[in-house]
């Protein structure tokens, strides 16, 4: 299956969980990958991936800090530059930090808006000017199960993922007779970086989490590729009937 033949595509947080993955596929299907991310190390370990499967000679890797304005100009508009056009944008970066929320400081609230939601729009905004020019371009975004669900310990990163879902319906909207589609997926009990340490507080009542089992694979984790599945299903032409919506991701766990 090649979907993505002729086709280019600009993943955030490429070094590692359902970016890295979301690369693969897209790099599998017959994709041209602009993978951005803020880790060079995690940056390197998809650029070996790709290598391995014998597709580096339609990777570009480059870093990024999605949550600083002057980063996301130079970095990414470089990047689409370079590559003449753009076709789909993945916004898989972010960050998950677990806290009290009484105890939750300013500081603590403000980056996680900067990087998860802030990051989004800049990244967004950078980007819509040659998706719209292609006629069919597609955003994908990162909302979460948290957005909907309650996550306990987790209401500043929840906030950020509602706010990605209300920005993508507004773009979908905005921009639909322009060609442009825009999606969010929510995943939830997936593999990555994120999930294996969220950093909860030390006296967390984890009996609060008991209801988050998802209901396939035994109540386990599913990997980051189930992921980048439904994305690149969501980008590609066989999505094309679909905008300003979510897909949760995540095994029944809020069923």
């Amino acid at each position: 299956m090649k979907r993505f033949k002729n086709r280019i595509v600009l993943i955030t947080g490429a070094g590692s969980g359902i970016g890295q993955a979301t690369v693969a596929r897209i790099l599998s299907e017959g994709g041209t990958v602009l993978a951005g991310d803020i880790s060079e190390a995690g940056l390197e370990v998809t650029r070996s991936q790709a290598e391995h499967a014998g597709h580096a000679d339609r990777l570009t890797t480059f870093f990024v800090d999605i949550s600083d304005e002057d980063s996301v100009r130079k970095t990414v508009g470089d990047a689409i530059k370079a590559a003449g056009s753009l076709d789909v944008l993945v916004n898989a970066a972010g960050i998950l930090r677990s806290e009290h929320t009484h105890k939750t400081t300013l500081e603590f609230w403000n980056r996680m808006l900067a990087i998860n939601l802030t990051g989004t729009f800049l990244v967004t905004r950078e980007c819509l000017p040659e998706l719209l020019r292609s006629g069919r371009g597609a955003v994908v975004n990162f909302s979460s199960t948290s957005a909907s669900f309650a996550h306990p310990y987790m209401a500043a990163y929840a906030a950020t993922k509602g706010g990605i879902q209300a920005f993508t319906h507004a773009i979908a909207l905005e921009y639909a007779k322009q060609g442009l589609r825009a999606v969010s997926v929510c995943p939830g009990s997936i593999q990555s970086g994120m999930t294996n340490d969220p950093g909860l507080p030390a006296d967390a009542d984890l009996m609060l989490f008991a209801k988050m089992s998802p209901a396939l694979l035994g109540g386990g984790f599913a990997g980051p590729e189930n992921v980048a599945s439904a994305i690149a299903m969501f980008a590609s032409d066989d999505g094309k009937f679909i905008t300003g919506t979510e897909l949760r991701i995540d095994g029944g766990m809020h069923m």
